[in-house]
């Protein structure tokens, strides 16, 4: 089993939007899809002023529901999400994809390792449970990135009246 990696980034060194397009602000489900890109073109820039524009119409729903998320670009072996929660997360351990995660706003405690009792698989490989026991807690807070790797249990505990979001790549291992 990988080990967890944790780095804290005094600012966001890779700024997040795609530069020269114009970025949906209206719908979680809205994607930005940058166009098709010539050997050696200037990569997709995703710029903090507008990802942080996207992350606002989610806040509601977060609250409403106790989380939303929205994608920012898909590449097929690894995909830019936006994630927003008012309330804790179950535990999961993905069978298939890493997680980068990029504390934008709000704090959490992160739970990795351990085991997760009574846990179901779905057909995608996907495992959930209620709770992780015997974890590592690592408290995260803006600017905080952290990576957990496939086949690692994570859980997201937020504390009460927190608005917690964050940038995710997800990122497909085979």
């Amino acid at each position: 089993m990988r080990k967890l990696l944790v780095a804290v980034a005094v600012t966001m060194a890779v700024p997040l939007v795609a530069q020269s397009r114009a970025v949906p602000t209206a719908g979680a489900a809205a994607m930005l899809q940058p166009a098709a890109q010539e050997p050696g073109a200037q990569q997709p820039v995703f710029l903090q002023k507008d990802v942080k524009a996207r992350i606002e119409p989610l806040i509601a729903e977060a609250t409403a529901k106790g989380s939303s998320g929205a994608t920012l670009a898909d590449y097929g072996s690894y995909k830019v999400q936006l994630s927003v929660r008012s309330v804790s997360g179950g535990a999961e351990i993905h069978a298939h994809w890493d997680d980068v995660m990029l504390v934008e706003q709000g704090s959490a405690t992160l739970i990795t390792g351990g085991t997760v009792p009574d846990a179901k698989t779905n057909a995608d490989g996907e495992t959930h449970g209620s709770k992780i026991v015997g974890g590592q807690e690592q408290t995260l807070n803006p600017g905080d990135m952290v990576t957990v790797h496939a086949g690692t249990p994570h859980q997201l505990l937020i504390p009460v009246g927190t608005i917690y979001s964050s940038v995710v790549v997800k990122i497909h291992e085979p």
